[in-house]
């Protein structure tokens, strides 16, 4: 009791520091990377305490840790339809709106593509080869292959497309998010319409929209405030569970798929370069978004992040919001790029195939982008997606169920990654927009 006690009053004098410091530096960043020192020094220190008091301290943290991720949740559905709402609402007709949107799909597409070649290249340069965990059990179940069996583009699309609000308002299907967006881009065309045809309406409207949104944007920041709090809870958790013992032979695979992920972040870097912004200023942004999606590994409690993060980088409402919202669930650089993409690499040349050869490539990237869709289609992140790609070019599958084990420790990268994606996605699109507008 008196250990649990004491771990307690740690984390309220912690927190305490941290409020003090945000009222006199008023920097969100630094409060979180304190609260990330803070938390992994907590986590490492519980090892050196029973397993019953571990546990103990873990399950109150979890109050501030997983009550953090779930109020983002919260905000999140909210935050997606009043602002997309209210910046439609600003335009002056909704003919951008569908070439806004395949704009910022088909940079997600691009960006996924390139992670998946960089995997291969990662995979291909450590030598890693799928025979060298010959010896490891699969835990992969014949459900898990069962959900990418029947996997088909068209069915995936359709499975997009909204059928019922209140539904995907409760999160009930894994592409809930983007059933939501869609809604409120169809949401917005009619207002558009509406004040169009009948203008005296349509000014209440807005109005009311206008009110709303920032009504909305208060109750976000006010939960985007307890950031550090929540992160240095997670981060206690990550540490305290981690056991670098249990994945010393899977070791070549975790080091590839964090190289891989920190060469996507440079190549993301690059990007920044050449929309003719500074990528240090960029990452600075963005980090409190990709801190708290490595802690969390959810790429869909990281929206508001993320959209707070592209509309201070300049990125324009509408497409921040489309962009985060529909990262959340396709298009991830991580989980659907680089993930299955190595394990392609590792299983290629025991079967004959040049990797890189490029009638390969041309099978493996549209592979690669099928896969990033049919993880919003399946639900799962990386295994899922691996199982797609797999299942596509006709692998044996028994590779995903051999690194399940890691997946913790691998998922936490793939998710920053993930959210830096559809970040970029949204960076990306606003140049190609704004060059496309001069033009005419």
């Amino acid at each position: 009791m008196f250990t649990l006690s004491a771990y307690i009053a740690f984390f309220l004098l912690c927190s305490y520091g941290i409020f003090k410091l945000d009222l006199h530096k008023d920097s969100l960043s630094k409060s979180v990377f304190i609260a990330m020192f803070l938390g992994a020094l907590t986590g490492v220190s519980l090892h050196f305490i029973s397993a019953d008091a571990r546990q103990s301290v873990i399950d109150w943290y979890s109050i501030a840790g997983n009550g953090y991720v779930n109020l983002l949740k919260l905000v999140a559905i909210p935050l997606i339809f009043i602002s997309i709402l209210s910046a439609i609402n600003k335009l002056e007709h909704g003919a951008g709106l569908g070439r806004m949107s395949l704009t910022i799909v088909g940079c997600m597409l691009f960006l996924v593509m390139t992670a998946g070649f960089i995997g291969l290249v990662t995979a291909h340069a450590l030598g890693l080869n799928a025979s060298a965990f010959s010896h490891l059990q699969s835990t992969l179940t014949a459900d898990d292959v069962a959900k990418t069996a029947a996997i088909s583009l068209p069915a995936l699309i359709t499975s997009l497309i909204p059928t019922n609000l209140f539904l995907d308002l409760t999160g009930a299907r894994s592409v809930s998010v983007i059933g939501i967006v869609i809604f409120t881009l169809l949401a917005g065309i009619a207002l558009l319409k509406v004040k169009k045809e009948a203008p005296e309406q349509g000014e209440r409207i807005g109005a009311g929209i206008d009110a709303i949104q920032f009504w909305v944007m208060k109750m976000v920041r006010i939960v985007i405030a307890l950031t550090p709090y929540g992160v240095m809870a997670l981060m206690a958790k990550v540490f305290s569970s981690y056991r670098l013992e249990q994945f010393v032979s899977l070791l070549g695979f975790i080091a590839a798929c964090y190289i891989a992920v920190l060469a996507m972040f440079v190549v993301h870097g690059l990007l920044v370069a050449l929309t003719g912004r500074n990528p240090v200023h960029y990452f600075k942004t963005v980090w409190p978004a990709l801190t708290f999606a490595f802690v969390s590994r959810s790429s869909a409690a990281s929206i508001p992040l993320a959209i707070t993060a592209q509309e201070k980088f300049g990125v324009p409402n509408t497409i921040a919001n489309i962009a985060a919202s529909f990262g959340s669930s396709m298009g991830q650089n991580g989980c659907a790029g680089i993930y299955p993409a190595i394990m392609v690499a590792m299983i290629a040349p025991t079967v004959g195939i040049d990797p890189f050869s490029l009638s390969f490539l041309a099978a493996i990237l549209p592979a690669i982008a099928l896969g990033s869709i049919g993880v919003a289609g399946v639900g799962g992140g990386g295994t899922f997606a691996a199982l797609i790609v797999l299942s596509t070019l006709n692998f044996p599958v028994a590779l995903v169920g051999i690194f399940i084990a890691i997946e913790p420790v691998v998922d936490m990268a793939r998710t920053a990654l993930n959210v830096n994606g559809s970040m970029m996605s949204g960076v990306l699109a606003t140049r190609l927009l704004r060059k496309s507008a001069t033009r005419k």
